[in-house]
């Protein structure tokens, strides 16, 4: 007799499974997948280096509790991620800033003048009413084309006018010349990878894990008095209301007999290549190697659930499934697929750990 099933083994089951085991609930959680971590998985391949099977994961938070919490389950590895962009024939840093625009048109901005070229830039009588008109708000007509438009259609599938305006929202544009991607105070990568991270926190007496098991295959033969969900939604309603659709990714992964293969662990490829990045994982792990593997990432329609396509009609259509999730007794959703919502690392524990206090 279990007091939760938890369907899925990633950082949102696994972090409700350590709360419950420590106020000493019985829990078992059942993933489909072979593995334990969810998205967040990595491995050492053949030639010894740490890889993130399900691409890049970098781990930084602002909210003190979350990284304290994790640091319990992990040592880290300090480190700040920075990303180039490459645009006519140029590495540049993203997001966009001082250096951005200098290397870019050869101009010689500082912090003081900077001011100067987004205000000459930018649209400033638009009415925002998607993703484009967000950016363009922001950065004028040309950065746009050569940053934004190319990469949200290979990402998407969409031109940016087609999505919402959050997906762009949260874009930094920077007044000065900070060139690290995320500027939250506490960034790092778990020091001996995210699947030892969630080992050490599947380790109470109190916590299964069952494996490749889909949770509807066993779930009338589990005594449980309570659901925590956080796969797909719209599965668990046997697509009642039609599919929820997701982008997915296909990697390509490749060892290289050097030591390192670019200058940075991401560069973006806005307008070239059918690829949208390059990650090359040691500048994230610190190993040292004579070899180096790179992954190319490339955005497709079937697959793994990724990433949600953030429309107006997807969300109306979520909507109708998480009423549906409103009236049952018992049953919570959570997670990125849960919620059809994407979220990083840290508001995934976040939201995994305000649960937990709410129904504890």
């Amino acid at each position: 007799m279990f007091n939760y099933l938890i369907v899925g083994c990633g950082l949102s089951g696994v972090t409700c499974a350590r709360l419950l085991a420590e106020k000493g609930k019985k829990v078992l959680i059942v993933e489909k997948r072979n593995h334990i971590a969810g998205n967040a998985y990595d491995f050492y391949n053949n030639d010894g280096i740490l890889v993130h099977k399900y691409g890049p994961h970098i781990f930084h938070t602002r909210f003190k509790e979350v990284w304290d919490f994790l640091s319990r389950f992990t040592q880290w590895r300090l480190y700040q991620h920075r990303v180039l962009t490459y645009i006519d024939g140029k590495l540049v840093p993203m997001p966009i800033n001082i250096d951005t625009i200098n290397i870019l048109y050869g101009t010689g901005y500082n912090s003081l003048t900077i001011h100067d070229f987004y205000d000459k830039v930018k649209r400033k009588d638009i009415n925002i009413q998607n993703a484009r008109d967000m950016v363009i708000s922001k950065v004028g007509e040309e950065l746009y084309e050569k940053f934004f438009k190319g990469y949200t259609k290979k990402q998407w599938d969409l031109y940016p006018e087609e999505l919402d305006k959050e997906v762009t929202a949260r874009i930094p544009i920077r007044y000065n010349r900070d060139d690290r991607y995320f500027s939250d105070k506490y960034q790092g990568i778990p020091l001996y990878g995210y699947t030892e991270m969630i080992k050490n926190m599947l380790d109470h007496e109190n916590i299964s894990v069952l494996l490749q098991t889909d949770y509807k295959d066993i779930q009338d033969e589990i005594k449980y008095d309570r659901m925590i969900y956080t796969g797909p939604i719209d599965y668990f309603f046997d697509f009642v209301f039609g599919k929820l659709p997701y982008r997915s990714l296909r990697f390509e992964e490749e060892t290289l007999n050097m030591e390192y293969y670019q200058k940075v662990a991401t560069i973006n490829y806005p307008n070239d290549y059918d690829f949208t990045r390059i990650t090359e994982f040691k500048h994230l792990t610190g190993q040292k190697s004579n070899k180096t593997t790179i992954m190319k990432e490339y955005a497709k329609s079937e697959g793994e659930p990724y990433y949600p396509i953030p429309t107006q009609e997807n969300k109306e259509l979520y909507d109708l499934y998480k009423r549906e999730a409103k009236i049952l007794d018992g049953v919570y959703f959570i997670g990125r697929l849960g919620k059809y919502k994407y979220t990083n690392m840290d508001v995934v524990v976040k939201e995994a750990m305000e649960l937990i206090d709410e129904i504890e």
